[in-house]
């Protein structure tokens, strides 16, 4: 699974609430196809290997796959029936936030219905809601 090499800072605060649409990442660049977010959330390390996994699956190793999340942001969890107090927990996984708008997967070299279908099958291992996209040829 995804997770960093090094990070600056072992434990970060939760954050409040994803604010905002996205502003970068936004446009299918790499492949012809893309999975664009259209809800604001966190995607596991999990998640995201899963879906790549779906993906992969499906095109039978044909036409290439770009992820373009990574999980960044720590997660801590604490263990059952610890009293309150006693400090933060241990690092349990990572997440990446995603905003509304943001262009998670991309693939080339394969038709557009088993590319549609393939980021089909991967939707369905994301917590968030998604939409097939095309490169918008200008």
């Amino acid at each position: 699974m995804l997770a960093p090499k090094k990070v600056k800072h072992r434990k970060w605060h939760r954050g409040d609430k994803i604010k905002g649409k996205a502003t970068r990442m936004n446009k299918v660049s790499f492949g012809d196809y893309g999975l664009k977010s259209l809800q604001a959330g966190w995607i596991t390390a999990r998640q995201i290997e899963s879906a790549r996994r779906a993906i992969v699956g499906h095109v039978q190793r044909g036409g290439e796959v770009y992820i373009r999340v990574f999980p960044d942001k720590p997660i801590t969890a604490k263990g059952n029936e610890m009293p309150m107090g006693k400090g933060k927990g241990a690092v349990d996984h990572y997440v990446a936030v995603v905003k509304p708008g943001t262009v998670m997967f991309e693939m080339r070299g394969v038709d557009k219905e088993t590319a549609k279908r393939s980021m089909e099958l991967a939707a369905h291992k994301l917590s968030v809601k998604t939409k097939f996209v095309t490169k918008e040829l200008i």
